[in-house]
């Protein structure tokens, strides 16, 4: 099978497209054949790695000091499950899921067996009414708005402030809170406002030149 490899740390140069054998799933796992997956701005920050020094720190412990130990980058995917293990029982073979690699990363191969209840990361049933390329989007930026808005118990009426709107997490946030019947602030750049608002905010603020924490609202 085909799969970009991450070579070293830098520019996008430092990936090809390399070829190894097809993985076999453990009994616990499933082998999905990706049908897409994304690039985002946690990809390219740890390829790049474009840090402060001690994240750079970090990232360079945790996936290699020198150069990545054999990783492949990708946090999130769509796909088909091909085969599953002898003691998977929320998966067979032909599901349509989408999901999340969390740490372990992954996602820019043509094959990747997963835990059918992955320690990091997460994998469900695909809907039927969305593509894969539009599912692979959700999952990371999905998971982190679910996460914070049950932090802020968030009820009908009530108003929210979203700060950095216009990213993976914002984006989410802004239409779960409308679903929940919340008034949404959303604060980002100029070129994201418009959609900001077709995605349900009520209101837009241009960090540019406004302050939010300077206008007097709660």
């Amino acid at each position: 099978m085909k799969y970009i490899e991450w070579t070293k740390y830098g520019a996008p140069e430092v990936l090809r497209v390399s070829t190894k054998e097809k993985p076999t799933p453990k009994d616990n796992e499933v082998l999905i054949k990706i049908y897409a997956t994304t690039v985002t701005a946690g990809d390219c920050e740890m390829r790049s790695l474009k840090f402060s020094f001690l994240f750079k720190l970090i990232i360079r412990l945790v996936f290699g000091f020198l150069r990545p130990r054999g990783k492949v980058l990708g946090q999130e995917l769509s796909g088909v499950i091909e085969a599953v293990g002898k003691d998977v029982t929320l998966f067979k073979v032909g599901d349509h899921i989408f999901g999340s690699t969390g740490f372990g990363l992954g996602a820019y191969s043509e094959y990747l067996c997963l835990p059918e209840k992955p320690k990091s990361g997460s994998i469900t049933l695909k809907p039927v009414n969305m593509s894969f390329d539009e599912a692979t989007t959700i999952p990371v930026g999905g998971l982190e708005a679910v996460h914070f808005l049950k932090k802020v118990n968030l009820q009908t009426g009530q108003k929210i402030l979203v700060n950095g709107a216009g990213g993976s997490i914002g984006t989410v946030v802004i239409q779960l809170a409308n679903y929940f019947g919340a008034e949404v602030t959303a604060v980002d750049s100029k070129e994201k406002l418009d959609f900001l608002s077709s995605v349900g905010a009520s209101k837009t603020i241009d960090y540019n030149k406004e302050d939010f924490t300077k206008n007097g609202e709660k």
